[in-house]
């Protein structure tokens, strides 16, 4: 950030979920002021120690409330949307909160004049799709668009760190027990393009200083791409405990997904795995060849690979955790 943007204010709707909190992060490091909108602020002051005082504000929004998205876009400079669940719960639907939030925000935005947008949307997005998800993300960026021409949109692969939902729920399903089997969905052939959460922080920051970046989509994907099965692997070996991998047919698939959602009917249990995102496990999920979508060498980000940094947050999954012995069991 030069000197002419430093104290500039950012506002950053999910910013205490597993991307936002990072871009929040990212963004004070390099001096933005930033205002986190959230539903709950109270379970946000985490983020408060990532800059000097007064440099993170707290405020609760709702991307289904009207006046409170308005509200948090008062003096802002710019506006990053990380809003985004994996399974709908209660009135947090994937409609609600990825198509007609992502349009509020667009909307508003550009009617206070707020030109540096960006929008957190999936590798995978798409309006004609017959997953709930990655419809709702096509929806919301074709809404974003037309609200905000100069909107910066960034599609990720998935997102791996620290807090993430990928490897840390497929760690916690093999540590359950000893003989609980991981399902192969599709067989474990579909690619995916994992991408490390910092360096889509970083991604943030970039488009945000880059004026030529405006009205672009970039599509992030790490430096590897991996199958399914390989994954599982790689994440096995971190854990030191080896399971069977269960190659799970197309037809039997929606089976596995039904079961985990019926397991997440319990209170306050999130389902394992559910039906659509079975749908998404069985689709390739990489960067394009698209000549029109950017990638991170535009921005000169270096993405970092999944070896590098798994190890560093797997180990709580180990049998005797950081005091689990070198050699794998």
């Amino acid at each position: 950030m030069s000197e002419a943007d430093a104290g500039k204010l950012a506002v950053v709707y999910g910013g205490s979920g597993f991307v936002g909190r990072n871009v929040v992060r990212e963004l004070a490091k390099r001096g933005w002021r930033v205002r986190v909108a959230v539903r709950r602020p109270h379970h946000a002051q985490f983020l408060k120690p990532a800059g000097v005082v007064g440099q993170i504000q707290l405020l609760q929004a709702n991307l289904r409330n009207e006046a409170s998205v308005r509200e948090a876009l008062t003096g802002a400079d710019a506006v990053i949307n990380c809003v985004g669940i994996l399974f709908q719960d209660g009135e947090q639907k994937f409609q609600a909160l990825q198509t007609d939030g992502a349009r509020r925000v667009a909307a508003f935005a550009a009617e206070e004049g707020i030109e540096d947008v960006v929008h957190i949307s999936a590798i995978g997005a798409d309006p004609m799709s017959d997953s709930d998800y990655a419809r709702s993300k096509g929806e919301g960026e074709a809404a974003v668009r037309e609200a905000s021409p100069s909107a910066r949109i960034l599609r990720p692969s998935i997102v791996f760190g620290q807090e993430d939902q990928f490897f840390n729920r497929f760690a916690a399903m093999a540590a359950s027990t000893p003989f609980t089997p991981l399902p192969l969905i599709g067989g474990g052939a579909t690619r995916f393009q994992p991408v490390y959460v910092d360096d889509v922080a970083d991604a943030v920051a970039a488009v945000l200083t880059r004026p030529e970046t405006a009205g672009r989509t970039y599509e992030l994907g790490g430096p590897n791409i991996y199958t399914f099965k390989e994954l599982l692997q790689l994440m096995l070996k971190e854990i030191r405990r080896p399971r069977i991998l269960v190659p799970i047919p197309g037809f039997a698939a929606p089976i596995v997904g039904l079961s985990g959602e019926l397991a997440g009917a319990l209170p306050f249990v999130d389902p394992p795995i559910t039906r659509d995102q079975v749908k998404l496990l069985a689709r390739d999920n990489i960067v394009s060849d698209d000549s029109a979508v950017g990638r991170f060498e535009d921005l000169a980000i270096n993405p970092k690979s999944v070896e590098s940094i798994l190890p560093s947050y797997m180990v709580r999954f180990r049998r005797y955790g950081q005091f689990s012995e070198n050699s794998a069991a």
